[in-house]
Parts: structure tokens; C-alpha cells; sequence
């Protein structure tokens, strides 16, 4: 057996502002010299995608370190470090189940495709407003698709859009690592917090009837029949915008600087429902914008190395679906790959942890890329996009498009 400390790991410069802009070709690297796992300034990363699966499947022997990174963001005591150690995914083993048990029932493949033609709805009222500039950022665009979502689904005020989207953009970039953003980081969680309390408080006063119903009253009902407190039903409301923003629009970007480089692959999304929810899958192996995050709970042997309690590492399904290992010819995309059942993507996480929104996710990125696919015709570059920090809710800053109206 090896001892972490003795091993010979590659260092990932992730804090480094560059790394965002190509950490592919860090990773990349970062394998030659040890096949699983590299060290940074802020934790070990587990860049291989078996061992992500293996480790996943092993969290009785870990658990959500969120209080690591609120303790090295020097956040604990403060409404950004209370929501975070506090929301579902951070909670002790009991509560977790609680929580999880209580509400999973709701979030189903069903429920998720109920919502397609509100879905529908939403991004055409979009479309319609933008297609006819000829030319934009589609970054800024698909910002609009999710929370326009998200506020329709729990009955919020649209005159809070701008706003709150403003507050999830600040949020998204909270696990960047970077310190200077705490003072904009509590102004946004405590905003969003406000908001999602006076919903709550709205939806007490005045009840939806059956025939009303929408997602919060879904989530206060179970929330009652469970036993979940006011505090913890908030949590989850906050937790179901900031997860639902940041992530379904990078994608959504990322997915449409993939189809301006395969203009077939775009062409027969417009066409073809089933090829479009294929293009999504295929996306998604490609790109996903998210890092999770786990201490072990006790010291593990893993593929003989020990990892002693208390080892933050860090786990990039940014790039899992890009191991060249378990993804043959991982740089193409292909939305007509062969999936293999044993090396499925990881883009909504593994276990116990596994997504609950990742149906809602999918119905979205789908429903979006088919109509978009259909008015905005031949979209080409027209200027230059940067890079959103890495780790955090990695992707694209800004994607400057022109195209035909269709």
C-alpha cells in the first residue's frame, strides 16, 4: 500500500484563472502521470471516470464537504455558509434520507414530462423576442430559458426575474474558490432567501386549489407530510434555483457552440425529437459544468493507496465524460455513439447524491434545442466567448452569435 503523501501526483493550478480556459489539456496531463487522482491547492482530484464511479458508490465511507469549503472560503457564521452547510445535499445521513425519501416521490420522469408544453411555451415567448435582433449573445439568451422556468413553476413574480437572475450569475461562481467574492455572495443568498420565504408565506396565505397546483405546492405538501421545517423547505427552494440556473444554462450554451461545429448534427435536431434528445445525452458526456465535492469519512484504501480521514477531493464531472479509457474516441462528438451501459455519463452524479432535478434538466435542454434549433438558423460565431472560473459551475462566458431567422 501507498501513503497519499508519498505519491508522486501531478499539481492542477485550478485557481489559476487560465485553467478554466483549457483544463481538458491539464487533465490530459494530469493522467500520463498518474492514472486516478492529482493534487491541488485546495484538495486531490479524482480525474478518472471508473474511479469516480467506484468512489461514488463507496459514500457510506464519505460524506458532502461543504463545511471543508465554507471553512476555506472563511465563510462559517455567515447566510452564504449557513445555506450551504445546511442544504439537503450537506445534511447527516438521517436527515439526507429524510429530506430525499420525502421528496424524490415528486421529481419524477412523469412530472418532468408534464411540464414540456409549459417548457414549450416559455422558450417560443423567448424566441420570439430575440430571433428577430438577427444577432446576440446566446449566453445572455439562454440565461432567460431556466429562471423563466424556475419562476413559473413556483408561481414567482416575473418582475423579480432580472434580479434574481443577477443574484443565481453571483451564486454560480460560489465554489470558484475565490474569497473576494463573499461580500456578493451573502448580498445574493440573503435576496434569494427573502424571496423564496415571501413565496412560501404567499402560497400559506392563498393556496392553490387541485386544478392550480404547481411545483411549490407540490414541495410544501410534502414538506408537511414529512415533517420538513419552514427552514429546510426554503433551503430546498433555494437549492432548486441555484442548481436549476447556472448548470441547464451553461449546457444549453456549451451544446450550441457543439452544433455550430457539427451543422449537420444541428440541422437534424430541428427535425428530429429523438436525435435531439441523443444530441442532449451526447452533450452532456461531453460537457457538464459541475465539480462535486466529498471528505472521506474515515480512512479508505482505494486501488491501494490510503486516503486518510478527512481528505477533501474533489470530483470534476466536468471532464469524466472525456476519459479516453472508457470513452472511445472521448474528443468527438456523436450524438449517434453507441452507449455502453457500463460507461454511461455522470453529468447528474452517482448514489445517494444522484440529482433529484436531473429529469427536469433534461426535459428542458431538449425541449430548448429542438425549437432553437428551428428558428435560429446557420448560427455562426461573431466575436469571441471566454471562460468561466474552474472548479465551480464551469463553461462558457458569452457566446456571440449571427444567424438567419428561421
Amino acid at each position: 500500500m501507498q501513503a497519499l503523501a508519498d505519491l508522486d501526483l501531478p499539481y492542477l493550478p485550478v485557481q489559476d484563472p487560465a485553467f478554466g480556459a483549457d483544463p481538458m489539456a491539464h487533465f490530459a496531463a494530469a493522467r500520463r502521470q498518474h492514472p486516478w487522482l492529482a493534487r491541488a491547492d485546495i484538495g486531490y482530484f479524482v480525474h478518472e471516470y471508473t474511479a469516480m464511479r467506484e468512489l461514488f458508490w463507496m459514500d457510506d465511507k464519505l460524506r458532502p464537504s461543504f463545511d471543508g469549503i465554507v471553512a476555506q472560503l472563511g465563510a462559517h457564521g455567515t447566510p452564504w455558509g449557513r445555506f450551504t452547510e445546511e442544504q439537503m445535499i450537506a445534511l447527516p445521513v438521517a436527515e439526507h434520507k429524510l429530506l430525499r425519501t420525502t421528496f424524490a416521490a415528486r421529481f419524477t420522469p412523469r412530472y418532468a414530462n408534464a411540464l414540456r408544453p409549459m417548457m414549450r411555451e416559455t422558450i417560443t415567448g423567448l424566441l420570439d423576442e430575440w430571433v428577430p435582433k438577427g444577432r446576440f449573445d446566446f449566453e445572455e439568451f439562454a440565461s432567460w430559458f431556466p429562471i423563466s422556468v424556475m419562476f413559473r413553476l413556483v408561481g414567482a413574480p416575473v418582475d423579480k426575474i432580472a434580479g434574481i437572475k443577477t443574484d443565481l450569475e453571483t451564486l454560480g461562481l460560489a465554489f470558484s474558490m475565490d474569497k473576494t467574492r463573499m461580500p456578493a455572495l451573502q448580498q445574493s443568498i440573503q435576496r434569494l432567501d427573502a424571496l423564496v420565504q415571501d413565496l412560501i408565506a404567499e402560497r400559506h396565505r392563498h393556496p392553490h386549489d387541485e386544478a392550480q397546483q404547481d411545483l411549490l405546492d407540490i414541495v410544501i405538501e410534502a414538506g408537511a407530510s414529512g415533517g420538513i421545517s419552514q427552514r429546510q423547505l426554503a433551503d430546498l427552494i433555494m437549492f432548486f434555483f441555484i442548481a436549476g440556473y447556472d448548470t441547464s444554462k451553461n449546457v444549453l450554451t456549451y451544446t450550441m457552440l457543439l452544433m455550430m461545429q457539427n451543422p449537420e448534427a444541428y440541422r437534424r435536431c430541428a427535425e428530429d425529437v429523438d436525435y435531439c434528445r441523443r444530441a442532449i445525452e451526447e452533450a452532456l458526456r461531453y460537457f457538464n459544468p459541475g465539480t462535486t465535492f466529498r471528505f472521506t469519512d474515515q480512512e479508505i484504501i482505494f486501488r491501494d493507496v490510503v486516503l486518510p480521514k478527512d481528505t477533501m477531493l474533489f470530483f470534476p464531472l466536468s471532464i469524466s465524460g472525456r476519459d479516453p479509457d472508457s470513452f472511445p474516441d472521448s474528443e468527438r462528438f456523436d450524438p449517434e455513439r453507441a452507449i455502453d451501459p457500463n460507461a454511461r455519463h455522470i453529468a447528474f452524479g452517482l448514489g445517494k447524491h444522484m440529482c433529484l432535478g436531473q429529469y427536469i434538466a433534461r426535459a428542458q435542454l431538449q425541449e430548448s434545442l429542438h425549437l432553437v434549433a428551428q428558428r435560429i438558423r446557420e448560427p455562426q460565431l461573431d466575436g469571441e466567448y471566454g471562460w468561466r472560473p474552474f472548479p465551480g459551475t464551469w463553461g462558457l462566458k458569452g457566446l456571440p452569435i449571427r444567424f438567419s431567422a428561421g
